[in-house]
């Protein structure tokens, strides 16, 4: 837990970095966050009677008129002299005053004016409407900062003043900002909500950071908060963003019915979509059925999509036709992703004819003739699909007309249109017309991905051309046209180091690295090549940049530490992920044990392993044979037989369960 202290100057620095809503200079001493003007708790006060016979006289004052006068007030002693009847001012009469005031702005200078008036206590209303007058404004720094100055005041923030302002930082994307006010609310004895979280484990997901979300899931349920269904909805989805699926299996099959949460067709379909990423497609076809057919929840149209695709991995065509024309029936009127994905099973299966007739039923549509897909209109997917089923039947004649049908229904070819034709020529033997095409395509300054550049990398390469290959190549060191993070990913998926790592290390000390993707595929790269110590240069420099490293990152750096022999090392960065609130998979958790064999720190070893086996996520058969293994190599055979043991006894339990 970080000390007061340095939360507030996390807090006070990230508030600071917030963009002003206005470009106008505020003096100096009103400063938004920590103004020194303002009076501190030793200023005299007056009686609980004088204040209570205030708030009687506040009834018979006209607040609009007075609100007018505020309003049109031009100076601080413009401001004073439309109060000055009715000082000392009550908090009531504040707050009746800063509620109908529009600009925050002036809703500070008049607190300012009056805070002497008041014990802190009664200033926390007030705080709280600038608040949210400030959030209503989008003067997200100003808001930040009057929280803070709560604080310096004497002034305890409620659950309204973090809610207030946390959700319009959430609202506006600002995650990192928003993080840093949660060490102060555990400071001020302020408990986030369920809402709260939620909208931060949804914001963390949707700006791509999984590892992210996933504290603050496990940061939700460590606070003793019951997840509903959209906080596990989106755990399970970082779960398998995080390539955790076991875990998301877990949240989904045990978890959720445990906590009497019905998960509904969102809850399953980021896990079909993991396991149909991993391939498992057979896998896929099940957990469907038990979703159908056990869990009683009907598929969304995403689900549909997954399966349809599985079916075709499975070269169940047929299945996936009547599946397909089920939807409508179902309630489901396919999209065109669902056309798209079909006309791509049709093409994997070898039914031309089924393709090219769906195709016609979409382009009917285009022409405004209706039919069966009349409200499904081809889009850049569905032609460079098409493209590809004509380049299967060796009909590449046909797949260069229909580029120019494309553009002539006002369809835009991309880099994968391209890239598609370009291998179609290629495996056609026409070499020269394709090498001319990506060099008009390179003149005209057309969008070069990195799947392009590497299919003309590769067509070289097959044809014996590898002065061309690596003249392309070497184009990447100075790329034109081409983002640097682009050009660094096609290197290092060419395994060119040395060109990689100078490209990295020129765009690194520009600044011009933002996806953490490149970091990791710099690291990748120099894992493939023994290059230890770069490995964990790269993943210094990517957590300087502030980004949270997914479990396989970690597992590359922990490795590299290892081959290093820098075990001290590896067990900090293992425990400083830990308590970030990182989850893991099993991968990084077994690489620690055989750091800790290698090291031949067995107490320590033994200390983890038994932690471990107490982690309903662990498989614990993994768990100790890993740990049966090192014990063999240390030749510490009895305590390898003592493991073998317990997981014939683990074995036979399993057994009796089931």
């Amino acid at each position: 837990m970080p000390s007061t202290a340095a939360s507030v100057a996390t807090a006070t620095a990230a508030a600071a970095a917030l963009p002003s809503q206005s470009q106008r200079r505020v003096p100096a001493a009103k400063s938004v966050w920590l103004n020194p003007n303002l009076p501190t708790s030793h200023h005299r006060h007056k009686s609980a009677a004088e204040l209570q016979q205030r708030q009687h006289e506040d009834r018979t004052i006209d607040v609009p008129a007075l609100v007018s006068a505020l309003s049109a007030a031009r100076t601080a002693a413009d401001l004073a002299s439309a109060l000055a009847p009715h000082r000392p001012i009550s908090g009531r009469l504040l707050g009746a005053l800063l509620s109908r005031l529009g600009d925050p702005r002036r809703g500070v200078a008049l607190l300012d004016l009056l805070a002497p008036d008041l014990p802190p206590p009664a200033l926390l209303i007030p705080y709280n409407l600038l608040i949210r007058s400030a959030c209503r404004a989008g003067d997200l720094r100003l808001a930040s900062g009057l929280l803070l100055e709560m604080r310096d005041r004497g002034v305890t923030p409620d659950a309204f003043s973090y809610s207030t302002l946390l959700a319009a930082l959430t609202r506006a994307g600002l995650l990192d900002h928003a993080l840093t006010f949660l060490p102060l609310m555990e400071d001020d004895a302020v408990a986030p909500d369920l809402i709260l979280f939620s909208n931060l484990i949804h914001l963390a997901l949707r700006s791509g950071d999984g590892p992210k979300a996933l504290a603050l899931f496990s940061r939700l349920r460590g606070a003793g908060i019951r997840p509903d269904l959209k906080a596990y909805n989106a755990a399970v989805a970082a779960y398998c963003k995080s390539g955790l699926l076991r875990d998301a299996k877990r949240l989904l099959l045990h978890d959720m019915p445990a906590d009497g949460v019905a998960p509904d067709a969102e809850s399953y379909s980021p896990v079909l979509a993991a396991l149909a990423r991993r391939g498992r497609h057979l896998a896929v076809v099940s957990l469907f059925s038990h979703m159908r057919a056990v869990a009683r929840v009907k598929p969304d149209l995403s689900v549909f999509n997954i399966v349809l695709n599985a079916y075709g991995q499975l070269d169940l065509a047929r299945e996936a036709d009547r599946l397909f024309w089920s939807m409508r029936r179902s309630g489901v009127p396919p999209s065109v992703v669902t056309y798209n994905t079909m006309l791509r099973v049709y093409g994997d299966a070898g039914l031309f004819g089924e393709a090219v007739h769906l195709f016609g039923l979409m382009r009917s549509a285009s022409d405004g003739i209706g039919g069966a897909g009349s409200n499904v209109k081809p889009n850049v997917v569905t032609y460079n699909t098409m493209i590809a089923i004509y380049g299967k039947s060796l009909e590449d004649e046909k797949a260069g007309s229909l580029v120019q049908d494309m553009q002539a229904n006002g369809v835009q070819p991309n880099a994968i249109t391209y890239s598609t034709i370009l291998s179609i020529w290629v495996k056609a033997g026409k070499l020269d017309r394709a090498a001319k095409l990506f060099e008009k395509l390179r003149e005209a300054g057309t969008e070069i991905d990195p799947v392009l550049y590497q299919t003309m990398v590769v067509a070289y390469e097959r044809a014996g051309l590898v002065s061309q290959a690596k003249r392309l190549l070497q184009d990447l060191k100075d790329p034109e046209g081409i983002p640097k993070e682009t050009a660094i990913k096609i290197l290092a998926s060419a395994g060119r180091v040395e060109e990689t790592v100078w490209l990295f290390r020129r765009a690194a000390n520009t600044g011009e690295i933002k996806d953490s993707s490149v970091h990791r595929a710099m690291m990748d790269l120099f894992a493939k090549n023994r290059r230890h110590r770069n490995v964990i240069e790269v993943f210094d420099e990517m957590r300087k940049l502030g980004q949270l490293p997914d479990s396989e990152t970690i597992a590359t750096a922990m490795n590299a530490y290892g081959k290093l022999k820098e075990f001290d090392k590896a067990a900090a960065l293992y425990q400083a992920m830990r308590e970030e609130g990182c989850v893991f998979s099993d991968r990084v958790h077994f690489q620690m044990i055989s750091l800790l064999g290698a090291q031949k720190d067995f107490e320590a070893l033994e200390t983890l392993v038994d932690e471990l086996s107490h982690d309903p996520s662990i498989d614990k058969r993994e768990l100790y044979l890993v740990a049966a293994g090192i014990y063999e190599r240390a030749y510490k055979f009895d305590k390898a037989s003592q493991i073998i043991s317990q997981i014939k006894s683990f074995n036979g339990d399993v057994q009796k369960l089931r």
